[in-house]
C-alpha cells in the first residue's frame, strides 16, 4: 500500500498517542490529531486539528485509544479539557468505507458504526500486544501500591481478581516480590496456571471468606464483581486497586463510602508512553495494511 495516499486521524488518548502519531507520520501518511497532550514543539508531519470533528473529516482511518470508553460514550482523554464523544456528525464526515481501530467500542459506538457502515477493529483482546504493553502497566501498578500503603509488598496478603494477561503478569510479579498472592478466577485453567507460578487460588465465590484478611485487593476484570457487601468485610487499612476499563470491577462508590483507599488505575500504560506507544503501533500498522489489502 502507498502510505502517502492515506489520511489517518488520531483522536483522544494521552502521551502514548503522541508516539503513535510520530510512528504513523514516519510512513508518509497524512496525519491529523486531536485530544491528546500536544508537545510545544509539535509533532513533525502531524497536523494538530482544532477539534475532533476537524481531525476526522476526510479521514479513511480513525485511531481511538485502547482504554475503555466511559459510560457517557467519551473516549479516554484524561488531559483534554472536553469530553470527546464520537457522534453521527463527526463520523459521517470521514471518507467512504471508513475504519476505526480502537481497544473496544461500547454498544452506542457499535450501533453508530453499523448505521454509518463504518468498520471497527478491536485490539484490546490482542494477547501479543497486551504482553508488549504489560510491563509498563505492572510497573505502574507497583508504583500505585507503594505510594498508597504503609506496608511492604513483601509478605502482604494480596488478592488478584481475574487472571487475564494483565492479571497474570501482575500476580507473577507480586509473587516474585514475596507477596502472599491469592488469585480469584472463574476459569479452572487460569487458576491452575496461577498455582503453577506460586499463588494460592480460589473461585470467585470464595472472596467473602478471604477478604477480611486482605491487605491489598487488585481487580483486572472490567465487570463489577466486588460488591459493597464484600467490601464491608475488608479491614480499614486495605488498599483497593482497579486496573480494569469502565465500569471497573470494584464498586468504587461503596469503597469511598466505607472509607477504604481506592485507586482506579486506568491507563497505566501511559507511565512509559514511548515504549507503549511504539508497541501499540506494532498492533495498529498490520491492521491498517490488512484493511487496504482487502480493498485492493
Amino acid at each position: 500500500m502507498k502510505w502517502e495516499e492515506r489520511t489517518i486521524a488520531i483522536v483522544a488518548g494521552d502521551r502514548r498517542e503522541q508516539e503513535i502519531a510520530r510512528c504513523v507520520a514516519a510512513t508518509g501518511a497524512d496525519v491529523r490529531a486531536y485530544g491528546f497532550p500536544w508537545p510545544d514543539e509539535g509533532i513533525n508531519g502531524v497536523t494538530h486539528a482544532p477539534s475532533a470533528a476537524a481531525a476526522l473529516a476526510g479521514a479513511e482511518i480513525a485511531l481511538f485509544p485502547i482504554p475503555g470508553i466511559a459510560p457517557d460514550g467519551a473516549l479516554f482523554a484524561p488531559l483534554c479539557n472536553e469530553r470527546i464523544i464520537p457522534n453521527r456528525v463527526m463520523l459521517s464526515a470521514m471518507k467512504p468505507n471508513p475504519n476505526i481501530i480502537l481497544g473496544w467500542p461500547d454498544a452506542k459506538l457499535k450501533a453508530l458504526c453499523e448505521e454509518l457502515s463504518i468498520k471497527y477493529h478491536e485490539y484490546e483482546a490482542d494477547r501479543g500486544l497486551m504482553l508488549l504493553r504489560g510491563p509498563a502497566i505492572v510497573e505502574g501498578m507497583l508504583q500505585v501500591i507503594i505510594e498508597n500503603t504503609d506496608i511492604t509488598i513483601h509478605k502482604a496478603n494480596i488478592v488478584m481478581v481475574g487472571y487475564g494477561t494483565i492479571g497474570e503478569l501482575s500476580a507473577r510479579t507480586l509473587v516474585t516480590l514475596g507477596a502472599n498472592v491469592t488469585v480469584a478466577a472463574r476459569n479452572p485453567v487460569q487458576r491452575a496456571a496461577a498455582y503453577a507460578t506460586g499463588a494460592e487460588t480460589m473461585e470467585l465465590s470464595g472472596l467473602d471468606d478471604i477478604l477480611p484478611g486482605t491487605d491489598i485487593l487488585i481487580n483486572s476484570v472490567p465487570v463489577q464483581l466486588v460488591t459493597r457487601a464484600m467490601l464491608e468485610k475488608m479491614p480499614k487499612h486495605a488498599l483497593l486497586v482497579d486496573l480494569a476499563a469502565p465500569p471497573g470491577g470494584i464498586n468504587r462508590d461503596a469503597a469511598e463510602a466505607l472509607g477504604l483507599r481506592f485507586v482506579w488505575a486506568r491507563g497505566l500504560g501511559s507511565r512509559a508512553p514511548v515504549t507503549v506507544g511504539r508497541s501499540q503501533w506494532t498492533g495498529i500498522r498490520p491492521r491498517i495494511e490488512k484493511i487496504f489489502e482487502n480493498y485492493a
